[in-house]
């Protein structure tokens, strides 16, 4: 009887529907108002398979809730900025940076601002007890906006359903 319902239970879990849906945080950023409508992208998309959450954040910077561009200038700002942008999408979503299992972090100037980011970024890890560390990888890029030196896009993982 036991391995009946265990088999429900498992050919349940692997017939079900994926559901996808966009994620975003509006208190604290928001796309630029100036860029083409539609936009072609969401802030973050949930996907959520079989009682495990994976959150997508599109590359996120240091932007305001009415999409501003903040800290022009100042790489370690706009670090911490990106730092609250992503913790406020994952608040938004019930997880943390406990959660997060990747970054793709963009540097406009990786030679000038490596070091600088690696001191914020283990700064920020630090304070929230990450262990063990998410994978990462660090990468040179002109970004969006010409006044934004970083960017970061994450990956999160969480399950949502213990039977799953």
């Amino acid at each position: 009887m036991v391995m009946l319902l265990e088999a429900d239970l498992l050919s349940e879990i692997a017939n079900a529907p994926v559901e996808r849906r966009a994620i975003t945080n509006l208190r604290v950023l928001n796309e630029a108002y100036d860029y083409p409508r539609p936009s072609s992208f969401s802030r973050g998309l949930r996907v959520d398979p079989n009682g495990l959450a994976i959150l997508l954040i599109s590359g996120t910077a240091s932007i305001d809730e009415r999409g501003q561009s903040l800290h022009i200038g100042d790489f370690r700002a706009q670090t911490r900025r990106n730092f609250r942008n992503i913790t406020a999408l994952l608040e938004a979503e019930g997880a943390t940076w406990k959660d997060i299992v990747r970054t793709s972090c963009y540097l406009r100037d990786i030679e000038r601002d490596y070091a600088a980011f690696n001191e914020e970024r283990t700064t920020f890890y630090r304070e929230q007890n990450l262990d063990p560390l998410p994978a990462s990888t660090g990468i040179q890029a002109i970004l969006c906006r010409p006044e934004l030196l970083i960017e970061i896009e994450a990956i999160a993982m969480f399950r949502t359903d213990p039977r799953a």
